[in-house]
């Protein structure tokens, strides 16, 4: 059976990120379009500066210089004087080189109805000049037709100004309202992202602080219910297993023997049934101290048990230094304790602690029972006995992968084997290879 996809959730990092990005993002593009808008109406001022506002001034200019066409001509019809035709001619020129500037930019219908007029007009003055005509006002209508066609020029040319200056404003008014529409978005956007995951954060550190209180409680199953997916719900997923972690070191130090600070018998059952079930060879080292009980009797239950403390250190740090850090060190009580090895590991650790042992026990006997080589005392049957110097003997059980099915068989074939060496003087140690029958 597959397992169930797990639902993925940004992390807060991701969070916050995506939230400023969005912001960039936004506040680029606003300034991206308002530059667009800036150019646009750049180009709109340049426009009406070389074209509306030139043909508005070029089309007062024209009219007054008709005018002056006008007045002169009629001057010269009537007072024949060269001046006056001189003046005439000039301010013509002026007219003619304007009127073609305007039509360079601006050659539409209101232009060459100004044209149009301007031949009529020219026509019909210079048929005047040639008869020398009497009247005061020559070619008045035609002139008239002239300043009429530049006057509809100009007023078309301001219309014209008038609805690009109205457009101009309107794009303003567009390019400032979007452009702050845009900023604003981009910083909402991350303000609102921002907010949610303070939220989000404030509130499962709440649940945490909560979590916490509860576990001083001793409430070590406490869930703090946080979603899992980013940095807090990692953090609240190691919250849990350091719950489970401590509920299991509670165990084992209410198990853990009060004068040795070993773990005791629950926690040792414990590492027996996990190294059974991965199936990987390992051994097993009961030790017991021989002779205990006459030592306890000769010398006191205060002398006794610092010797049992002074034992479990001795065997602790031996194990520790031979087999290494992945070892384990039980204490199952009273003068009983058991070591739990790599299989290669066991005949070292035996013999470097019966070793140290022999030298250590030798250190809290009297110089009189250490001459004698024993002590005198009563047996646990009431019968005076003499008992040797303190000892120790190890049953070594190697497990190797499938030889025993819990705790209780591999605890059964170490009695056996201490039973045997409970005959043999002296510290030894036997180690037992053979399967326990099914």
């Amino acid at each position: 059976m597959s397992d169930k996809p797990k639902n993925k959730r940004f992390t807060i990092v991701q969070k916050l990120t995506a939230s400023y990005a969005a912001m960039l993002f936004f506040i680029t593009a606003s300034l991206v379009y308002s530059m667009v808008g800036l150019y646009s109406l750049n180009r709109t001022a340049k426009d009406i500066a070389r074209s509306d506002l030139f043909a508005i001034n070029t089309a007062g200019k024209l009219r007054e210089l008709m005018l002056a066409q006008e007045r002169f001509a009629g001057k010269y019809v009537i007072l024949k004087s060269d001046e006056f035709l001189d003046l005439y001619g000039k301010r013509q020129g002026e007219f003619l080189t304007l009127l073609g500037e305007v039509g360079r930019r601006d050659n539409n219908g209101n232009f060459r109805a100004i044209v149009q007029a301007y031949e009529r007009y020219r026509t019909e003055i210079e048929r005047v000049f040639r008869i020398g005509g009497k009247d005061e006002l020559p070619a008045k209508n035609e002139a008239d037709a002239v300043v009429s066609a530049i006057d509809e020029f100009s007023a078309s040319r301001r219309k014209l100004l008038a609805d690009k200056l109205a457009d101009a404003d309107q794009r303003e008014a567009d390019t400032v309202r979007f452009s702050l529409i845009l900023s604003f978005s981009g910083i909402l956007l991350a303000l609102t992202v921002a907010m949610l995951t303070v939220h989000t954060i404030s509130t499962a550190l709440r649940k945490l602080k909560k979590g916490m209180h509860r576990i001083a409680e001793g409430d070590f199953d406490y869930d703090p219910q946080i979603p899992r997916g980013d940095e807090i719900g990692s953090l609240s997923e190691d919250f849990i297993r350091m719950g489970k972690k401590l509920r299991e070191l509670e165990q084992i130090s209410l198990d853990a023997s009060p004068l040795t600070r070993l773990p005791g018998n629950i926690a040792i059952e414990r590492v027996l049934n996990k190294r059974l079930q991965t199936n990987e060879p390992f051994a097993v080292c009961y030790a017991d101290l021989d002779n205990f009980k006459a030592f306890n009797d000769r010398y006191g239950y205060i002398k006794a048990s610092e010797v049992i403390k002074l034992t479990a250190e001795l065997i602790h740090e031996t194990v520790k230094e031979v087999a290494g850090g992945n070892a384990f060190v039980g204490h199952v009580g009273g003068d009983d304790f058991v070591m739990v090895v790599a299989s290669d590991m066991a005949s070292p650790v035996c013999k470097e602690v019966i070793a140290r042992f022999d030298t250590f026990i030798r250190k809290h006997y009297s110089k009189e029972d250490l001459a004698k080589g024993a002590i005198e005392g009563v047996d646990r049957y009431g019968i005076s006995r003499t008992f040797p110097i303190m000892t120790i003997s190890i049953a070594v059980v190697v497990s190797g992968g499938g030889d025993y099915r819990s705790a209780v068989d591999v605890a059964k074939t170490a009695a056996d084997i201490k039973d045997l060496l409970k005959k043999s003087p002296g510290s030894t140690y036997l180690i037992n290879r053979r399967q326990t029958p099914r």
